[in-house]
């Protein structure tokens, strides 16, 4: 789960983690980017600009009722440089589902 902890001490974690061989999945594409194996979450960036949207639109009087339920997207990250490290072949399938692959 996210934490300010974690955020902040994400490379230390993520190269403590790969030094003792230790495949990681966490929840944010930072993660991913940062050094964890996988990353499956909702798109923060996206969820960010949905919500001005709606801040926009309850501004200009739109009541909240009125507007719709949303559901966030989701995205699969994968680490191949992490992968190559830990010694862990993933499938071609798997590869092709995820939504981005670090090369």
């Amino acid at each position: 789960m996210g934490s300010p902890l974690v955020a902040a001490h994400r490379q230390q974690l993520l190269a403590l983690a790969l030094q003792h061989r230790l495949p990681t999945m966490a929840y944010g594409r930072h993660l991913a980017e940062a050094g964890s194996l996988l990353a499956y979450g909702a798109d923060s960036r996206a969820l960010c600009q949905r919500s001005a949207s709606f801040v926009h639109k309850i501004l200009h009087g739109v009541k909240p009722a009125d507007l719709p339920i949303e559901q966030a997207t989701f995205q699969l990250v994968v680490n191949l440089k992490t992968a190559e490290a830990l010694g862990v072949t993933l499938p071609p399938t798997f590869l092709f589902r995820a939504d981005e692959v670090i090369k």
